[in-house]
């Protein structure tokens, strides 16, 4: 009697599929994520600033006289583009969040649908933001013309690898759902998955806001 009433106090911290619980009473991978993404807002929050304090630093950029400093963004930066580029991006959120929800209801045909919308729509800003990079170096802004362009492109790079980053994970959850070894069972991987997703999303709303919109 007293064994059949101890083992449940052995498994209290383990849920039906063997994923360990915290104190908090969430998992151990996703109480992970969410420190392995409190340390990356310690380091976008470092290159955000080392950018604000860098920002105008433009006066050896060929053909600018410091007169005309303030007229660079304006020439340069395609704002236009770069909103389109940037609602598709805020768009996957969307596209995640119901691949999530599929899975959760076990409908993995569309949760795969999704899937796949959302790694094509973070390919799409990819491709945007390589054009805009080569439109800058045509221009003659490259990343060693000056301290500005080296913070900018270091900042803007670094979330594009973050990105792309991304959406490896998502290609990779594709292919585990093709092969059946992502089900309703596992749909706290890709709530993991999402998490980080969602993050590269926000940290971009930021990056947005402080390179293109602030004077």
């Amino acid at each position: 009697m007293a064994e059949t009433l101890a083992a449940p106090a052995t498994d209290a911290h383990h849920d039906d599929h063997g994923h360990g619980h915290t104190i908090t009473g969430i998992s151990n991978e996703k109480l992970a994520m969410w420190l392995f993404l409190g340390s990356e807002c310690l380091l976008f929050g470092g290159l955000i600033s080392t950018f604000l304090l860098y920002r105008k630093k433009l006066n050896s950029f060929p053909g600018f006289e410091n007169a005309e400093i303030s007229k660079l963004g304006a020439q340069l930066f395609d704002i236009p583009f770069t909103s389109v580029s940037s609602f598709v991006l805020l768009m996957s959120s969307l596209t995640m969040v119901l691949a999530v929800s599929s899975l959760q209801r076990r409908d993995e045909q569309r949760m795969r649908i999704w899937l796949l919308a959302t790694a094509l729509l973070g390919a799409s800003f990819i491709a945007g933001q390589i054009y805009e990079f080569t439109a800058f170096v045509k221009e003659g802004l490259g990343f060693t013309t000056n301290i500005f362009s080296s913070a900018f492109f270091t900042l803007t790079g670094f979330h594009g690898a973050h990105v792309v980053i991304g959406i490896i994970i998502l290609m990779t959850m594709f292919a585990m759902s093709l092969q059946g070894r992502l089900g309703p069972e596992r749909a706290e991987a890709l709530e993991i998955a999402g998490l980080y997703w969602h993050f590269v999303d926000v940290v971009w709303v930021v990056v947005f806001v402080v390179v293109y919109l602030i004077k």
